[in-house]
């Protein structure tokens, strides 16, 4: 097997969350090195995986990585929103045990410069799938004043965002993070234990490759394909994209679906798509946090779907 670039975030939690995934087809939804994928392989012999990725790198990796298991791994390249609803139309809801999405960038994409993820990289890029039309560099340089704060308040939660946003229009053009990094330098987090252009890059990444619309996307594709006995498991890492997955959890432990202000249920109380299981987050033990610092934002929300036919 070939020496893992990196550990793979939460992976006990991952492995206790898909434990009763034995037979089947479990969806890693964001393969990247296929850490979490070979991890569950190895634990349940029976158990078929698809693993979906945008980035041609992470494929070549994980092809051979995963080749051991032979015909049980199925490895597809796309937005994995539009490749889960295409494998549910061809093997049906009921054959999926689990579905599972690590959100946000990957250790790959950031331990490669060239990519333009890192703060020292010498581009200025971030692109997913470097075959996406939109890139970091045509955000920073082309965006408006007023459509670069919106994106720097709406995903890197800045409450600076307008002072940013000037910044960024009085020095462009940017050609690469480095620069970028250093020029937004000033107006970053003081005290904290993260480099200070942190927000604006999560910020420009973010909208680059539309990730909060992806997840909302797959959980759209998940809801309606009412799989009837799946677990999912997602991990975010940082408060927008974990909001999403909490709320949308939330809404299908609901029961009654009727208006807020009815007088009494009328839709028959049947609707719960199953329970959020834990209902808290579940986060990194002691010694991962150690191992791994990228563990330490990360949070799994489990959810258990006991979905029927509706």
């Amino acid at each position: 097997m070939q020496n893992l670039p990196h550990i793979p975030v939460l992976y006990r939690e991952v492995a206790e969350t898909f434990s009763s995934c034995e037979t089947g087809v479990l969806v890693d939804c964001t393969m990247g090195y296929g850490g979490h994928s070979s991890l569950l392989l190895e634990a349940h012999p029976k158990l078929r995986l698809v693993g979906i990725d945008r980035d041609e790198t992470a494929i070549a990796f994980s092809k051979e990585r995963l080749a051991p298991f032979g015909d049980r791994v199925d490895i597809r390249k796309g937005r994995f929103s539009e490749v889960l609803k295409t494998v549910i139309e061809e093997i049906g809801a009921e054959n999926i045990c689990g579905v599972l999405a690590d959100i946000g960038v990957s250790s790959l994409q950031l331990d490669e410069k060239g990519r333009g993820f890192s703060f020292e990289s010498e581009t200025l890029d971030m692109r997913m799938d470097p075959r996406s039309p939109l890139s970091a560099s045509d955000v920073v340089n082309t965006y408006g004043r007023e459509a670069l704060e919106r994106v720097l308040r709406e995903y890197g939660e800045l409450p600076h965002a307008a002072k940013v946003a000037s910044a960024i229009v009085r020095q462009r053009p940017f050609y690469s993070a480095k620069a970028l990094a250093e020029a937004v330098r000033p107006y970053g987090m003081r005290g904290k234990k993260i480099h200070p252009a942190t927000l604006v890059m999560q910020a420009i990444r973010i909208e680059v490759n539309d990730e909060l619309g992806e997840l909302r996307r797959l959980l759209d594709v998940i809801e309606a394909a009412c799989l009837p006995s799946a677990t999912i498991g997602i991990i975010a890492f940082h408060s927008l994209e974990d909001r999403i997955v909490k709320q949308r959890f939330a809404q299908w432990s609901k029961s009654c679906i009727c208006p807020p202000d009815a007088m009494r249920c009328t839709c028959g109380g049947d609707h719960a798509l199953g329970r959020a299981k834990p209902k808290k987050p579940i986060t990194a033990k002691a010694d991962e946090l150690g191992e791994n610092p990228r563990s330490r934002s990360a949070k799994l929300r489990r959810f258990e779907m006991r979905c029927h036919e509706r």
